[in-house]
């Protein structure tokens, strides 16, 4: 049986209004307390040390934070999101080595990865604008961006063709400078070669030595149909170029549903008012009018009135999590004809005598010439 779960607020002794320069200073003091180097062999500090974590992880991101306060725990279970959880230490230490590099000097990258070992890209944003009417199909959009990637002609290296990086003779690879002050271990970037653990004695003419190329990508986005404002989509390995054969980070494409001249959107519903003549308001009729995916027509009952709403089912947009649509909704409004003819306001005038409505006098000038 599973153990429940603490209150991230109680983990790291915050209030739950604390802002984030608060939370990461709680975080800090914990992972001082708890840290594997300072506890060896202690099972509960390792678990606290993960514990604070997790906690971490995510009160320190809005998103996430945002999804716990209203959802608690249950929030990031049952597939609705990625919540914490690490699987040891080195989990950590590569999630948050700003924050260790500041105790322990970086002793945790020395555990992980080194700066020259392949890793994954870095996951990138894209913000692109559709039309409401692209909302009602899957659309293929082509999007264009800036990003890095490594070097092509040095292949990440950083070193001309023919040769190739050599081992730091100062920091011996680890990219640090290492020494010791009472119980801390402190470290700084070695000087040699600035933190990269080797030297290029011929540097790369095309990146100068830097491994790295800013490329122009173009792709191809599906969109599904339902989209709304705030849909992300991710699309996997299109994001920046890995490290030295590492894998490409993702992509994330975020959509922008632009506004409508005529129709407002809520969920899957759309709403549009309707001008309707007078007389369809007394006896009822048939309007064709105007919809996303071309004429529709609009039965206006007797007796209908003014900022009355009528639904056509199914013509709204498409629900991007199943196969329903929404409705499209009309409200009502009243066109009257700015003249009348002498055998309309006969007509009308006699309708007004039928029902023993008191209407002003006839006036010159008032019908249609």
């Amino acid at each position: 049986m599973s153990s429940i779960k603490r209150d991230y607020y109680e983990i790291l002794s915050v209030e739950r209004t604390a802002d984030g320069d608060t939370i990461k200073k709680s975080y800090r003091k914990l992972a001082m307390e708890f840290h594997p180097d300072r506890n060896p062999g202690n099972k509960e500090a390792e678990d606290k040390f993960k514990e604070a974590a997790e906690a971490y992880e995510i009160l320190s991101n809005s998103d996430k934070r945002a999804q716990y306060d209203r959802f608690g725990h249950q929030a990031f279970q049952g597939g609705r999101s990625n919540g914490g959880g690490f699987q040891d230490a080195s989990d950590i230490f590569s999630q948050f080595g700003d924050i260790f590099g500041d105790i322990f000097g970086g002793q945790q990258q020395q555990r992980g990865r080194s700066k020259n070992s392949s890793r994954k890209g870095a996951d990138l944003r894209y913000l692109t604008e559709i039309e409401l009417k692209d909302v009602l199909a899957t659309k293929e959009q082509q999007i264009e961006f800036d990003t890095e990637a490594n070097c092509g002609d040095c292949n990440g290296s950083g070193a001309e063709k023919g040769s190739s990086a050599t081992t730091c003779s100062v920091c011996r690879g680890s990219g640090q400078v290492v020494r010791q002050q009472g119980f801390f271990t402190m470290a700084s970037a070695c000087h040699k070669c600035q933190g990269s653990g080797e030297t290029i004695e011929r540097p790369c003419l095309v990146c100068s030595g830097k491994g790295r190329q800013r490329v122009k990508r173009k792709i191809k986005v599906t969109i599904p149909a339902g989209v709304d404002n705030g849909t992300r989509l991710r699309i996997t390995n299109e994001g920046e170029g890995g490290y030295r054969g590492g894998p490409n980070g993702d992509l994330y494409v975020e959509i922008s549903v632009k506004d409508h001249d005529i129709f407002e959107r809520e969920g899957d519903h759309i709403f549009a008012e309707l001008e309707v003549s007078y007389l369809q308001f007394l006896v009822g009729g048939e309007v064709t009018t105007e919809a996303l995916e071309g004429d529709v027509k609009v039965e206006i009952p007797r007796g209908a009135k003014p900022g009355e709403r009528i639904k056509v089912a199914g013509n709204g947009l498409p629900s991007l999590r199943g196969s329903r649509r929404g409705d499209l909704y009309y409200t009502l409004t009243v066109q009257f004809p700015k003249k009348l003819t002498e055998d309309e306001e006969k007509l009308v005038r006699e309708l007004a005598e039928l029902s023993k409505t008191n209407v002003a006098a006839k006036k010159k000038g008032f019908f249609k010439s």
